[in-house]
């Protein structure tokens, strides 16, 4: 989220001891002015609150980043390719919290290189919602393991994960208690 709201305030002639005293109940201007900024996050109760010493909206001080939606222009399935029946866009993909990215710097298994691998970080109780699945698990020191979650034993109290390697002919790889996964949930391919 981005403030705006050094601009509203400039556009109403007012200093930022001019907002600070209108605020319910007032505040500094220095205050105000790390809340332009951004040196002190912009909490929903001090947006409320510059707005009505402004007399704008709380929705007049947010800038939503600029994202542009794509036309779709054809539709491709078992009968062929054809124009969509009534106009329509596709929403470009955007990073949803919690997600972390994996680079492929040269082709392996699926992957070719310059694919990007969106994934989604799991707790140790939802691994099970990785089985069969790329994966990537942290090993300590900065190392990771990226491979297929094949099996999983509970049995030995935190849990042992068996990932099969994407390379072919690799041997299996056993992890024991990793303190989270990340789950493949998007491929990102440049054509």
């Amino acid at each position: 989220m981005i403030s705006a709201i050094r601009e509203v305030r400039r556009a109403r002639n007012m200093t930022l001891d001019d907002v600070a005293r209108a605020c319910t109940p007032p505040t500094t201007p220095q205050t105000i002015g790390r809340l332009e900024t951004g040196t002190r996050t912009v909490s929903v109760a001090w947006l409320n609150r510059i707005a009505a010493a402004l007399g704008v909206t709380a929705g007049d001080l947010v800038t939503l980043p600029k994202r542009s939606d794509l036309p779709l222009a054809a539709i491709v399935d078992a009968d062929g390719t054809h124009a969509p029946r009534k106009a329509a866009t596709i929403v470009p993909p955007a990073a949803a919290p919690g997600l972390i990215a994996v680079s492929v710097a040269s082709g392996v298994g699926d992957y070719r290189a310059g694919d990007e691998v969106w994934c989604e970080t799991l707790a140790p109780s939802d691994f099970g919602r990785a089985m069969n699945r790329d994966v990537l698990v942290p090993r300590g020191a900065g190392r990771f393991l990226f491979g297929r979650l094949i099996g999983r034993d509970e049995a030995q109290g935190g849990g042992r994960l068996h990932l099969l390697p994407l390379t072919p002919g690799s041997r299996q790889h056993v992890m024991a208690d990793p303190p989270w996964l990340a789950r493949a949930v998007r491929l990102v391919r440049l054509l």
